[in-house]
């Protein structure tokens, strides 16, 4: 399968979950029209990406619900599911353990690492937490592929390191700092408080303008 653009994968992601979502559930057809209005995107956008994804509809009855799933699923999931794992079990860390427990995603958390000596060996919301020393080994033992970073700035390239080291091959990172990797591992920067000073920069911009 060729490769698809980042920014394409990420609208999939969006029209499955809003399809998902229907309260028609996952039956019928839907028009493109229809799925950008759900989406907040446009028509032809959503046309674009579909003819991207290798999927066409009909003129007359636009995309087949389970059929269009379907085909996300192929492209988004790995057959088997993805391993992931954890570096960093502090605030940040012990949220999204939390919260992605139970969520029935391809996506396994199977292992969680930290340095704090009163953490290791404990299970968190299901995940059992390790000595960061035994990252490499440990993640390579487990055939993980994906790697979430939830350590302060300070320490997040040596655990991008370690990581790569491990043979994780995509990195979300949390860490308010940009990673250095090798070519071929992918990298996510989800920067809260960068967001939230974006956000609070526009707000400030309209309450000037309401004055």
């Amino acid at each position: 399968m060729q490769r698809i653009p980042s920014k394409t994968v990420e609208r999939l992601i969006v029209y499955r979950r809003v399809l998902a979502s229907r309260v028609e559930g996952r039956s019928g057809h839907v028009y493109s029209h229809e799925l950008a209005g759900m989406a907040r995107v446009s028509a032809v956008q959503v046309r674009r990406d579909l003819m991207e994804a290798g999927f066409s509809g009909s003129p007359s009855r636009g995309y087949e619900v389970d059929e269009l799933l379907g085909r996300i699923d192929r492209i988004l999931d790995a057959p088997d599911g993805m391993k992931a794992v954890l570096v960093g079990v502090g605030n940040i860390g012990r949220a999204l353990l939390s919260f992605l427990a139970g969520r029935g995603l391809k996506i396994e958390v199977v292992a969680a690492f930290d340095n704090d000596a009163a953490k290791i060996d404990r299970v968190i919301s299901g995940c059992r937490v390790y000595d960061m020393q035994t990252l490499p080994e440990r993640s390579r033992a487990l055939g993980v592929r994906i790697g979430v970073i939830a350590v302060p700035g300070p320490q997040a390239q040596a655990a991008a390191d370690a990581l790569v080291e491990a043979g994780v091959t995509g990195i979300l990172n949390f860490a308010p700092v940009p990673l250095l990797v090798r070519a071929g591992v992918q990298v996510e920067q989800v920067d809260i408080m960068r967001a939230l000073e974006k956000v609070a920069h526009f707000a400030k911009q309209e309450k000037a303008r309401e004055v």
